[in-house]
């Protein structure tokens, strides 16, 4: 007679994995963002095209072992990325934001967030919640950005072209939702390459455009306002740093998810801004709000990474009113920007 007793299986009603299930796969989650960052690296969905690839096919292409290869996707079909059909590997919506060719591209974005110093911080979280505060500058002896120029050269790049991809997904919402049509001079601060701004100059056939940024950061900005380039006449490209000061005065000034380091910081480049422009100028802060985000576990997730790489934030809406009050700045109103994002808009007083 058998020695196995029967027992109940999951019923199909069943709700969802249960608490220890949900815990145990909680418990292993990093396994995601570490395959994830295996597959962009390797170039697994840049290899697959638009019909399946058996997964031998797949790693002789890529020069991987298929094994361990299809081990790995696995793993990333539990989150929708990649499937598997009897022909071999597919895509999935999911995946093809990992294509170079993309329109909707994340492929350096997830690059951005598992580099190999995002592994060496998280253990720092248990600290941070003890006092308060992120250990950034205590480990590596500078401040984030200066380490990341100094000491991570690739690292520099890759954060560039994950801003612009960030940039791509919301800047057409941005030029939407904005009405520049009085405005003349608007001014991108730490805009980047300068991916938005030249949405915006496209969307505003009458407005000049001054995009600021470090250095390294507009050394090659957006062919477009590059001299030549079919914006170059109504912009202008200024290497500047906006915690010492803005050296633009502009109608507008934009400040796109960038004001997330700590409070004292982010006063300091609002002040900069209302010192840069004259009465009357506005100041929009456009974030997305930890506290009205649709995305509740990406802007909690990215918030605890601000902490601990420069002992940043994500805002709250009483949050961000608080720090546009201290930099004597005055609160005009808050209203989303498309479905990820809301523009706080600022001005400067008389």
């Amino acid at each position: 007679m058998p020695v196995i007793r029967s027992t109940p299986s999951a019923a199909a009603g069943d709700q969802g994995p249960s608490p220890v299930t949900a815990l145990r796969d909680l418990s292993l989650a990093s396994a995601a963002p570490a395959a994830l960052r295996a597959a962009v690296r390797i170039g697994v969905a840049d290899a697959l095209g638009d019909t399946p690839v058996p997964v031998g096919d797949l790693a002789a292409a890529l020069k991987v072992d298929a094994a361990v290869l299809l081990r790995l996707l696995r793993n990333l079909r539990c989150y929708g990325v990649f499937d598997e059909t009897a022909d071999g590997i597919v895509h999935t919506a999911t995946s093809r934001l990992l294509r170079e060719d993309d329109p909707q591209r994340l492929k350096y974005w997830v690059q951005w967030v598992t580099e190999p110093w995002v592994w060496e911080l998280w253990p720092d979280l248990e600290a941070a919640v003890r006092d308060g505060r992120g250990h950034f500058e205590d480990r590596y002896g500078e401040e984030f950005f200066a380490h990341l120029h100094s000491r991570w050269q690739e690292s520099t790049e890759i954060f560039n072209k994950s801003q612009t991809e960030l940039s791509r997904l919301t800047s057409a919402a941005i030029a939407e939702s904005l009405d520049l049509s009085e405005v003349k001079t608007f001014a991108d601060v730490g805009g980047g390459r300068g991916f938005t701004l030249a949405e915006l100059l496209e969307a505003n056939p009458h407005l000049h455009g001054t995009l600021v940024d470090l250095p390294a950061a507009v050394a090659h900005p957006d062919p477009r306002l590059r001299p030549g380039g079919a914006l170059a006449g109504r912009s202008s490209v200024v290497a500047g740093d906006c915690l010492r000061e803005i050296p633009v005065e502009a109608d507008v000034y934009q400040f796109k998810s960038i004001l997330e380091w700590d409070d004292e910081r982010t006063v300091t480049a609002l002040r900069n801004a209302r010192r840069a422009g004259r009465p009357g100028s506005r100041v929009l802060v456009i974030t997305n709000l930890v506290d009205d985000s649709p995305e509740i576990r990406y802007a909690t997730g990215i918030d605890l990474l601000f902490l601990l790489n420069t002992n940043g934030r994500r805002h709250t809406r009483e949050g961000v009113a608080g720090l546009v009050d201290r930099a004597g700045l005055r609160l005009e109103g808050i209203a989303p920007v498309g479905r990820l994002l809301h523009v706080v808009e600022t001005s400067v007083p008389e």
